[in-house]
């Protein structure tokens, strides 16, 4: 299986100026098969477009200057441009999974930059990887690659912070869990809550938060194209890498510590497009990394020959007694505990969704529709029992 490895590296003042000079030809490169493709009947083949764009361009006094770069990224461009159309096409078909995606945008110079090369454009030697044209940059290594990598991506964030992603192939390991099973719920005040009853609170970005927002509302105000409206762009950018990182760190340290102990999990299909629409809870949502967790947990259990299950959104699991399996109906997300009008038990409501999810995911469901021999089962909580669903 693939598994990316990535280092942060500092590049000299002339290394960067040969950097930006590689990144603007490849965003010119994207952008011009781009405008061709959208002004052609049919989509041409990758071969003819790099003939077009890149063979043919050279030659011209516009854009001869490519001659300047590497070959290998320019090509690599023109080829993430034919994947980019080919996942939109299988996305408006029905042949890609999840929602449609929209086709590809034209690039800008002040968003993320790439550009990969594959074995012809890179080699590694020694603490040094040299890069065609650009030289040899010394990455942190962190960590040693597991393997030969195949291809590296050279990225600059928004942040303007320089990277080396490495494409290797690692082999399954096969580690024996503690647990057989686990089920997690996914929440705003306490990340994830285990089906054991553990609450798991994520970091704080409430202080970061704050100054992206004052500094976002302080760049509306500024000229556009101006040095201070760029200074305060570059602050953002720092902000938001700097959230982006303590939210990856808490992330990678959760999921591998679920993947671990656990040989079964549980997560449930969360619709974060559909929440996100909620005005007051838009931002705390969007902070969280569901869908970054639920990835890095599959991509885990992948390596670690665990078992990942996701369970239907449509499933009732707060709206169901974990212990007898009566289903009382929708609540309030204000009432945080519940007592079961039929068993009698008492719930933490995240508890109970973790316990249900685990339950479903391993296929051990309570039969909604009976639950104790003598008891009579209705969808919905009675109004006369209002009194026993507690709000903390």
């Amino acid at each position: 299986m693939k598994a990316r490895y990535r280092y942060r590296f500092y590049p000299t003042d002339q290394q960067r100026e040969h950097l930006a000079q590689l990144f603007g030809c490849v965003r010119v490169v994207w952008n011009d098969a781009l405008e061709i493709c959208k002004k052609s009947d049919k989509l041409p083949k990758t071969s003819e477009l790099q003939k077009l764009v890149i063979t043919q361009g050279k030659k011209t006094p516009e854009r001869q200057w490519l001659s300047d770069v590497s070959n290998v990224p320019l090509q690599q461009s023109v080829a993430d441009l034919g994947v980019a159309y080919k996942n939109f096409f299988d996305s408006i078909k029905g042949r890609r999974k999840g929602k449609k995606i929209n086709p590809p945008r034209f690039k800008k110079k002040t968003e993320r930059q790439s550009a990969r090369f594959t074995t012809y454009g890179f080699s590694i030697k020694g603490e040094e990887v040299y890069l065609a044209k650009i030289g040899n940059v010394r990455p942190i290594w962190s960590r040693k690659l597991p393997s030969e990598p195949s291809s590296v991506t050279v990225i600059k964030d928004a942040a303007n912070r320089y990277f080396l992603s490495f494409v290797v192939e690692i082999d399954p390991v096969h580690q024996p869990a503690t647990n057989p099973s686990i089920g997690i719920d996914l929440g705003i005040k306490a990340f994830a809550t285990l089906s054991t009853g553990e609450k798991i609170n994520g970091p704080d970005y409430s202080k970061l938060d704050k100054k992206i927002r004052r500094k976002q509302r302080k760049l509306a105000r500024q000229v556009k194209g101006s040095k201070r409206r760029e200074k305060t762009r570059l602050q953002i950018a720092k902000l938001h890498g700097r959230i982006s990182d303590i939210r990856r760190d808490f992330l990678h340290k959760l999921s591998t510590r679920v993947v671990i102990e656990n040989q079964v999990i549980a997560l449930e299909d969360l619709n974060v497009s559909g929440m996100v629409k909620n005005r007051k809870l838009a931002r705390a949502i969007s902070l969280q990394g569901w869908r970054e967790f639920r990835v890095l947990v599959e991509a885990k259990c992948n390596k670690l020959n665990r078992e990942f299950i996701v369970i239907d959104r449509w499933e009732p699991t707060s709206q169901t007694c974990s212990k007898c399996g009566f289903k009382w109906g929708k609540i309030d997300l204000s009432v945080r505990s519940v007592v079961c009008i039929n068993c009698g038990a008492e719930h933490d409501r995240d508890e109970n969704a973790a316990r249900n999810i685990e339950k479903v995911g391993i296929g051990h469901c309570h039969d909604y529709k009976w639950t104790q021999r003598g008891s009579k089962t209705t969808s919905v909580a009675s109004p006369s029992e209002a009194s026993r669903i507690i709000a903390l």
